[in-house]
């Protein structure tokens, strides 16, 4: 199983694509394809039909997966995009922004 330096919760910063320079918060990672649904990242019309939750059906907004590749990071002091340091302190993992160093939680 792959392991990302994102998770769900993070700021992150879209890198290419059609939503280029727009940042979100990871509301789901989907490990097995690679990709990371981003909170008003790369949305997409979808048709519904009608239904008992929702009698009138008809055309639903909502967010499309985004390649991991292309998000990067928001560091938490300087509010741009940053590589992260893994430091391990025994059975604890640190992610660490490159460019100010300070702790992502």
């Amino acid at each position: 199983m792959a392991k990302f330096h994102i998770k769900k919760g993070d700021q992150v910063i879209v890198l290419a694509g059609s939503d280029k320079g727009r940042s979100g918060k990871v509301l789901k990672v989907i490990v097995d394809k690679e990709r990371v649904l981003v909170e008003g990242i790369n949305m997409v019309s979808k048709s519904t039909k009608p239904s008992a939750a929702s009698p009138q059906g008809g055309i639903v907004k909502q967010e499309a997966p985004i390649h991991i590749s292309n998000l990067s990071l928001i560091d938490p002091k300087s509010g741009k995009p940053t590589r992260i340091k893994i430091e391990r302190d025994g059975k604890t993992v640190k992610r660490i922004a490159k460019k100010s160093g300070e702790e992502i939680k």
